[in-house]
């Protein structure tokens, strides 16, 4: 497999173990057990045992659910799994069986705590994993074994999601021209944070709510969200059209400690579907990187939309960076500040993309272009 490929397979799997350490943790501290958790665990959620006379399991699970917003049965914790395999009873089934129950076990929640569909990409009965049953499950199981090893229960959520994030950056790197479909790299992502929190990064004025529309993993949201005095107070909105991308972007906002309320986050085309749609629907920064050049349906009908009417013609069918940029300007709020990542071309292309991009000029919208690597256009105060 190459970096694109068992990314989905190592990073699903730490986002597997994160979730039932999480169970574990949360059980503690409503049990008050401190000692053998994962055995204690199963024994609470067994419907036979009592606590004071009243089975303890209901408000167990009614607790986990309201708590965390899903369920892992004792059977599919991920310190049993590998009680399993060391004891060479462990099956892929098992593993299969556990993520298909963690899914379900949010299906009747709010969308934003609505797993299925999560760990579509972890295909256990790929061939690449092995051309055997036998070896599919010790491909596996060595892998589980090996994320077993490292510690993160001695490490809050913001450790392990930076590692995380490391991660996602080095499979980006491996991945070659592909990167930027999931991650912006740090540096670039640094100065749209610093620049769209500018003089908004505290009190009153701080930065409350963030905009993504290709979203990717979610990376360029989470470092604006360091950049603020009280990230608690953040809401993060985004959209993002490739399922395994989106799929990486909902677990990385909650490995770092993203509350399912403040997550809003969508799998869909951002230009052939504008979302949101209802309030709110404006942002206090917008920040995007989105995909260069690419193809976008700019028929006439386009005309009408909200989006892209005020400038008179649409960007042209082969080149969308005027129509993402239109479109993550019309979300934002007034005296708010965007700031997207676009290539060259933009600057000096004529036809339509030069009377866009002359209005944009006139209407006193462009506030700063950046040279780097990469090109930046960050409209300032927005004026009516």
């Amino acid at each position: 497999m190459d970096a694109s490929e068992y990314k989905n397979y190592l990073l699903g799997l730490i986002f597997y173990r994160f979730l039932s350490e999480k169970t574990l943790t949360t059980f503690s501290d409503w049990a008050g057990e401190t000692e053998n958790v994962t055995q204690k665990y199963a024994q609470y959620m067994n419907p036979q045992f009592e606590l004071e006379g009243v089975s303890a399991q209901p408000s167990l699970v009614e607790y986990l659910q309201n708590t965390l917003g899903y369920l892992i049965q004792p059977q599919a914790l991920y310190t049993t799994l590998i009680g399993k395999i060391q004891a060479h009873t462990f099956a892929l089934d098992d593993l299969s069986q556990a993520l298909h129950d963690l899914e379900q076990s949010t299906q009747n929640l709010s969308s934003a705590q609505d797993f299925s569909g999560l760990f579509a990409d972890v295909d256990l009965s790929s061939n690449k994993l092995g051309s055997s049953l036998q070896q599919r499950n010790q491909t596996i199981s060595d892998t589980m074994l090996a994320l077993n090893a490292i510690d993160l229960i001695h490490h809050q959520g913001d450790v392990l999601g930076d590692a995380y994030e490391y991660l996602i950056a080095q499979f980006a790197s491996d991945s070659g021209k592909k990167a930027g479909e999931f991650y912006t790299p740090r540096q670039v992502s640094d100065i749209i944070a610093q620049i769209v929190t500018y003089q908004h990064n505290a009190g009153d004025h701080q930065v409350r709510t963030i905009y993504d529309p290709a979203v990717g993993s979610g990376s360029l949201l989470l470092n604006v969200g360091q950049h603020v005095q009280e990230p608690g107070l953040v809401s993060y909105h985004g959209q993002e059209l490739n399922t395994t991308t989106f799929n990486l972007a909902r677990m990385n906002l909650m490995l770092h400690g993203v509350s399912y309320d403040d997550m809003h986050l969508r799998n869909g085309d951002t230009l052939s579907k504008d979302w949101p749609v209802d309030e709110p629907y404006l942002f206090d920064a917008v920040v995007m990187n989105p995909p260069y050049s690419a193809h976008w349906d700019n028929s006439d009908k386009r005309l009408s939309d909200p989006r892209f009417r005020d400038y008179g013609v649409l960007p042209p069918k082969s080149k969308a960076d005027f129509a993402f940029l239109l479109h993550g300007f019309y979300h934002l709020q007034e005296h708010g500040t965007m700031g997207i990542v676009l290539p060259h071309g933009v600057l000096f292309r004529g036809a339509k993309e030069g009377k866009i991009r002359q209005k944009l000029l006139l209407d006193n919208r462009i506030d700063a272009i950046i040279g780097l690597p990469l090109i930046f256009f960050i409209p300032p105060v927005f004026q009516r």
